[in-house]
């Protein structure tokens, strides 16, 4: 704040103080020579008559400690300008004074959950439980209370990731942050062009489309390949979505594809490292693993049973033909 803002806050503040004080004395001493025998002022709205009756006294003095209270608060706390007051306060001071005592009696506990691996810290219920708070105050904002996004926020409980979602990546991601940046491609395909990639972008995950479009799409996709893979099937390195698996970070409809194609999208998630801290994100990255992991559908049991090896011999046919043991005679 520079000066002459400092000074035109200070006469202004101090100038309102003075006035409210001032009407106050001056309306003691109004002359009550004009008032009416009845004691109005003589005005009198739609039969309403105007008496001169004084304010209550109790409001007066709430008026007065009011303006008492206002001028010591404004000396002893910022409010004045660049005057820091006489007892040096400030927000910031006290918010760092609150976390280094949050961080004294809960530091050792963080720094037990960060000495776990985080695939273990995922199946620990108390940290789960800390972390879920650390979610909700920090990450539900744009992934929301359950996890599952919305649209231009990644659904974290599909299984379904832009930079991976092993536990290194996943703490690569809440640590560093991602700046995510699709180009639009209107200018070099045109309006038909980019009819033609939806329709063929909108093939490689099964959708029903228009065969020709598609077909004429295939080719120039290449200037998509870059980056999402001959096959779509995306590239985590570069934070390029999988484009086979139907799931779609800014809506699937042909209208939203099309209007990706033309125009780009660019995305942007904020780096934790610094506001949280090594320890928490570390508990957030476990948190976030579980809630995918937790969340994936299970096998069926058809899929997974094990046949036993002796129920696998069984379960061959017999060859009609025996086969004659190593080294004997034919």
């Amino acid at each position: 704040m520079t000066d002459f803002w400092s000074g035109y806050i200070i006469v202004l503040s101090l100038a309102n103080i003075v006035g409210v004080a001032w009407l106050l004395m001056w309306t003691r001493k109004m002359d009550l020579s004009d008032l009416a025998e009845d004691g109005t002022t003589g005005h009198d709205y739609d039969g309403i008559r105007e008496y001169n009756n004084p304010l209550p006294r109790w409001w007066l003095y709430c008026f007065w400690i009011s303006i008492v209270f206002s001028l010591g608060y404004l000396a002893l706390y910022p409010g004045l300008g660049k005057f820091p007051g006489l007892l040096g306060w400030t927000s910031h001071g006290e918010l760092q004074a609150d976390e280094a005592a949050y961080d004294q009696q809960f530091g050792p506990l963080y720094q037990a959950f960060a000495a776990t691996p985080i695939t273990e810290l995922a199946d620990d219920e108390r940290a789960m439980k800390v972390a879920g708070r650390l979610f909700a105050n920090n990450c539900a904002l744009c992934h929301g209370s359950d996890a599952r996004g919305a649209r231009g926020f990644p659904n974290l409980t599909d299984g379904d990731w832009l930079y991976g979602g092993e536990p290194e990546r996943l703490l690569e991601t809440i640590s560093r942050g991602r700046n995510g940046m699709m180009p639009p491609w209107i200018g070099m395909l045109g309006e038909q062009g980019v009819k033609e990639v939806t329709a063929y972008t909108l093939s490689l995950s099964g959708r029903q489309v228009d065969p020709a479009l598609a077909a004429t799409g295939q080719a120039r996709f290449m200037i998509c390949a870059t980056c999402h893979g001959a096959d779509g099937t995306g590239n985590q390195m570069l934070g390029a979505p999988n484009l086979t698996d139907n799931i779609w970070l800014f809506g699937g409809s042909e209208q939203r594809v099309a209007e990706t194609i033309a125009h780009g999208r660019s995305s942007q998630m904020p780096a934790f490292e610094k506001t949280l801290g090594p320890e928490r994100v570390h508990l957030m990255a476990a948190y976030v693993y579980r809630i995918s992991r937790d969340s994936r559908p299970a096998p069926s049991p058809e899929a997974t049973a094990e046949v036993a090896p002796g129920e696998a011999a069984a379960a061959q046919p017999a060859s009609d033909t025996a086969t004659p043991a190593t080294g004997a005679a034919p």
